[in-house]
Parts: C-alpha cells; structure tokens; sequence
C-alpha cells in the first residue's frame, strides 16, 4: 500500500508517519511511505492544511495528527484492485509459473461467494485446476462443489477439435462425395486446426449466448501460447481477404465468413474497457517482470488496452539473519526497483508470498485476503539442508557418459526449463563435449539466461516467422519451374496458410532431433501444452511414413518419432517444482510421454528451499509440503531425481550457470 504524507517534515508530519509505521507493523500490512514536502506539489492536491495522508489518490486525512482509529482504518484490507468494481471479464496472462491459475481461481471465488454467478474457463491444455478445486475438468461448465455460484470450463483442445471438425462437414451438404469428405477430414486433422477451434470455442464465451454468467474469469496459457491464440483470427481475417477458393487447415474457405464474424466480435468484446480487464500476473522476478512488459504492449497492439500488474509472491524475509531469505527478498525488490516504465504506469495489485498450497478452498480463499492461512504456519525456527540430494552436476556426468544424442528438456512453464537446459549445455561443454544448444518456446529466454556468447556452445532458436519463410522459399523454388505464373501466384497463396507455420517448425524440429547422431543437442522446449502439439505432429509424421513405406522397405525408415523413443539417443528431462500442483502436471506429462512410447530419464526438482537450507519461518513453514513431494517423486514417479535449490543469486550468465554444473564445495551449496 503507498501512502503519502504530505506537509513540512514538522513534529507533526514526523509522529504521523511514525503512527503509520506502527500500525502497518501491527496488522501485518506493508506499507511504502513517501513524504511530500514541496509546497507546489502540495498545492497540486488541493491541500489547504497539513500533515495531509493521501492513499492511492485520494485524500483520507488533512490538519493535525490523526486518531489511532483513523489510521487503523485506512491500514484495513479492501477488495484487490481487479475485484474493485470488476469488469464481466477478467482475463489472467502471463509468463508461466507466475500464479496465473492461482489468482484467477481466487479471484473468481471471491466473486462468487459475494453472490455473483461466475463461469472460470481455462485455456491451457495442460490445465490443474481439477487438483485445486477437486473436480473434474470438462469441456461443459462444472459446478464447484463448497462456492454456490462458482462454475468451471477447460476448453480442451482434442475436444474442441473434434468438435470444429464435426461443424465443419455439416456444413458441406448432402452432396458431397465420400472423397471430398475424406479430402476435408485429412485437412482437418493439423496442430493448427486445434489451435483455431480452441479459439473458436473460446470466442463463444464472449459472445451474448453466455450472458447468464455475471462474470467470466479466463485462466489462460503461458504468454507465448496465448498472444499466438489470439493474434490468430487477424492472421487468418488476412488470409480469407478476398481468397473464397480451395480450403485449409479450418475447412473450405467458402463456409468461414461465420466464424471471422465470430472471431471479430470476440476481439472486440476483449478490446472494449468497459467489458474487458486484462490481468498481467509477475513476480518480483526480473525475467517475469520483463516478459510482462513485452506482453503488455503485444496486447496493445491487439487493441486491448484496460491493463492491470498483479505481482503475486512478494517475499519478505521474517528473519533478518537468515542470508537465504535475505537474498530472496532482496532480488525481489531490485527486479521491482527496476521495473520498465510502461509496467510502472499500470495500476498494481501486490499478493505476498503464502505459507501454503493453492489446493482447496480455504487456500484459495485465503490467497486474496490479509493475514490469513487455512492453517497457521509452523514458525519453529529450522535450518535444513540435505547433502543426499544429487545436483545437476551429477545429471551432467550422466548424461555425457553417452558421447552424443538428444536432450530434450520439458515441463510446465515457469518451472525452470530454461535454466536446467543452459546450465546442463555449458555441463556438457565442461566435459569437452559438441553442444547445440536451442528452444522451441515462442517467449525464447535462452538469449537473456545465458547473457552473452559462450566459447563452444551453438546457440539457435526454432523461429517460427524465420522458419515459415524458409519452407515456403523451399516449396516455391522446388515446384515453381514446373508451374506457369498463375498456378505460381495460387501455390504461394495457398503457403500463407497460418497452417504452414505448424509443417515448417515441425521440419525444423526434425532436422534438429537428428543433428544428435553426431553431437549434442539440449533443446529448451516450450511449456508442455504447446510442446504436445508438437509431439502430436511427430506422431502424425511417423504414420504418415509407415503408411507410405509400408511393404517398400520400412525398416529402413527411421522418423523423428522413433529417435525420441529410443532411450539411447533420447534423455527427456522433466522439471518441475517441490509444489503438489507442478509435481501433479509433471506426472500426467510423462503419462502422456509413455502412451507415446517416450520414456523420460530424470525428473528435476527446482527451487528447493530444502536444498537451500533456511530458518526464515515463512519458508521453514513450506518446508513440510516440500518434504511430502520429495517422498512422492521417490515413492516411483521418477527412476532419477536430481535438484537444484532455490538459488540466492540468480543464475544468469557464464559463471552463475556454471556453478550448478561443478562439484560445489560443501559450503556454497546455496551460492550465498
């Protein structure tokens, strides 16, 4: 909470911030006092006597020192800001891992035990608000049993699909042969189809047919997926401009004008202030913080405008001897000191960090409201530490005993992906091995984790504009010699497809799994909604050849699929978090894996505090949820485990990401 203090720096002003001080450190609410004591900028707030208390804008006190009473008053919690007057939608975005699915939830369970009728959708496929709030997720709305009111939607891709695809061949007519049917069905059936149909389904959500719902809270994916979901109907709007001939990936383009009427309405809706608030959710993290930005204004340019900053996870250290929460609250505080000016200007909402799980009700409920916890924390004053647990060191010994292959490393976003992925490719390097290093994740963090050119290491990142390109150049070249100019100009019509973006990343997905026959490759993939989407075009492929080659020699074809399920070539390492939530995704992730033949190799648990060692009690009290995961994962989740703790200086750049991959010395376990 910022309160300013406005007069001349006497006694007065001076025992009025001091009751303020007092206060705030009695309930529990944080404070950020500022004293304003240039007589213009007084005058600017229409004071006439001072001490004057202004908070958030407005004036709450003016002429003497206030009451205990008053100042009591003014520290009392009101509603967030994003549940102050709230728009029928409320959208959550940003990076993963920042709390997105947490703040939602809460968000719409306060609006609905104050009476409203709430319908909370989510938008990614890897979606854990089943285990949150002990439901199961469905592609219809679900009501919550303990919040009258309270309904839940998962726009599940594989069903939104299957749907679109239905409508799509309804619409064609009795008429049509069984070839043009099946012509249709076989265009139906890419990665972007089910991207689009999920935007359809979403689109309905914003049209009138859903007005019975007071509010609408969507819980959306990780920022790249969701700024590609959304930049999809003007994409395609430019594609159909004046182009009613043959079809692609959303069916024959003569039967779309109803959906990019649809499509329209629904950015509209999104773009109207009045209707639409758009929730950037952060952490006091420098790389969040950033993403947020470019997000912001990405959204901007899409016309969505009526932005707020929630910063969830504010830590502050309980105990200022313990150097680990120091450390956490002091980083913190930098990445928020050195916010970008465009965030800064937002209006900011701030969730401190909890003791807690978000599962539940009673969490959820707590999340939003001060001072309070489903259970008190357990504040008994702790140290631990494990010299058990194996590092990324030993992971990278491991993995450099095979010489060469692939290392894919995957998870939920915000998990860490990037950073393990970094630091196991200079690990590699260490031990004098051939590394490339790339991503498959639309945000691409490599560049800013790694800070700069490292001696050895190949660094690339699977662009998909920079590989769309590419593959058309290809196809033009190969085919145009063949063609006169008019059945050029159709060809290169058809290859603006948005389609083609999903067959040109998967050909370079595929030249990068075989550069492992000779060397290394790490590739940092994208949060796993979107990294299934490109295990579902390998599978596809794979069928493809067989089917093609089946009879002429197909034990001679080796598809990108079949290396990914060789373990030999193959390590896929899971990270995830010592939380139930991230450990829960984690698992139904390699189920996912194995139903494709994929095994994984090793889990990576990020973040320990446990690894860290700490006495701070707000930490020491999640100590005991850690510790329940640690048992979980070594229960048969995972034949590996390795763990990285929660790091004190960040670990961008050369020398911080080296560190995780060299033998530590027993007292720098925590790099403090």
């Amino acid at each position: 909470m910022k309160i300013e203090v406005l007069g001349s720096g006497c006694s007065k002003c001076r025992s009025t911030i001091g009751m303020i001080e007092r206060a705030a450190e009695a309930v529990g609410v944080e404070v950020e006092i500022v004293k304003v004591e240039n007589p213009e900028e007084i005058k600017l707030h229409g004071i006439r006597a001072t001490p004057a208390v202004v908070i958030d804008g407005k004036i709450v006190h003016s002429g003497g020192i206030p009451s205990h009473e008053e100042v009591r008053a003014w520290l009392k919690p009101g509603p967030i800001g994003f549940l102050n007057h709230p728009t029928r939608h409320l959208f959550f975005t940003g990076k993963g891992g920042v709390g997105k699915t947490s703040l939602s939830t809460a968000a719409a369970l306060t609006l609905a035990d104050s009476g409203k009728k709430v319908l909370l959708v989510s938008t990614e496929a890897a979606s854990n608000l089943d285990e949150m709030l002990g439901i199961e997720l469905r592609n219809s709305p679900v009501s919550v049993a303990g919040a009258p009111g309270l309904s839940v939607l998962n726009i599940d891709p594989d069903t939104a699909a299957e749907s679109y695809r239905q409508r799509v061949l309804a619409q064609m007519g009795a008429g049509t042969s069984a070839e043009e049917l099946s012509t249709v069905r076989e265009q139906l059936s890419g990665a972007c189809t089910t991207e689009i149909a999920s935007f359809d389904e979403f689109s309905s959500l914003l049209s009138d047919a859903s007005e019975h719902y007071d509010h609408i809270v969507f819980d959306t994916a990780p920022t790249g997926h969701t700024l590609r979901l959304l930049s999809l109907p003007k994409a395609w709007t430019g594609f159909l401009d004046g182009n009613d001939r043959g079809a692609s990936c959303l069916g024959p383009h003569s039967g779309l004008k109803m959906q990019e009427v649809r499509f329209k309405a629904a950015l509209d809706a999104l773009s109207d202030p009045a209707k639409t608030t758009v929730i950037l959710v952060t952490r006091p993290d420098k790389g969040a913080i950033a993403e947020a930005a470019h997000t912001s204004g990405e959204l901007h340019e899409l016309g969505l405008n009526n932005q707020r900053l929630a910063i969830n996870g504010e830590f502050r250290a309980g105990d200022r001897t313990d150097a680990v929460a120091c450390a956490i609250e002091d980083l913190g505080r930098q990445a928020l000191n050195t916010m970008p000016p465009s965030l800064r200007a937002l209006p900011q909402d701030r969730v401190p960090l909890r003791a807690f799980d978000m599962v539940g009700l009673p969490a959820l409920r707590a999340l939003l409201t001060a001072g309070a916890g489903p259970t008190p924390p357990d504040t008994t004053p702790v140290v631990e530490t494990s010299e058990q647990l194996q590092g990324l060191d030993a992971l990278a010994d491991e993995l450099a005993a095979a010489g060469h292959g692939l290392i894919m490393v995957m998870g939920k976003g915000g998990v860490g992906k990037t950073t393990v992925a970094a630091a196991l490719a200079l690990g590699l390097i260490q031990r004098s091995k051939t590394v490339h290093l790339s991503t498959t994740d639309p945000a691409a963090h490599l560049a800013g984790t790694l800070n700069g050119d490292v001696p050895g290491l190949t660094v690339s990142r699977i662009d998909p504009k920079v590989e769309t390109q590419r593959y058309i150049d290809k196809i033009m070249a190969a085919k145009s010699p063949r063609l006169d100019a008019a059945e050029q100009a159709l060809l290169l019509e058809d290859l603006q497809s948005p389609c083609t973006e999903e067959v040109a990343v998967f050909h370079a997905f595929s030249r990068m799994v075989s550069e492992g026959r000779s060397a290394f490759v790490v590739l940092d993939t994208a949060p796993t909604g979107h990294s299934m989407l490109l295990m579902d075009a390998t599978g596809a492929y794979h069928r493809q050849m067989t089917r093609e080659f089946e009879g002429h020699g197909a034990a001679r074809i080796v598809t990108p699929l079949m290396r990914l399920q060789d373990a030999s070539y193959t390590r896929i390492i899971l990270v995830t978090l010592p939380e139930v939530t991230p450990v829960s995704q984690a698992a139904a992730l390699q189920e996912d894996l194995r139903r494709a033949s994929i095994e994984p190799y090793a889990w990576v648990l990020n973040k320990s505090v446990l690894a860290a060692g700490t006495r701070d009690p707000l930490l020491a009290a999640r100590l005991a949820g850690e510790r329940k995961q640690m048992e979980r994962i070594a229960a048969g989740l995972a034949k590996h485990v390795f763990t990285l703790p929660w790091l004190t200086v960040p670990p961008i750049g050369f020398t911080e990401l080296s560190k995780l991959v060299v033998k530590p010395a027993r007292a720098e376990t925590t790099h403090a």
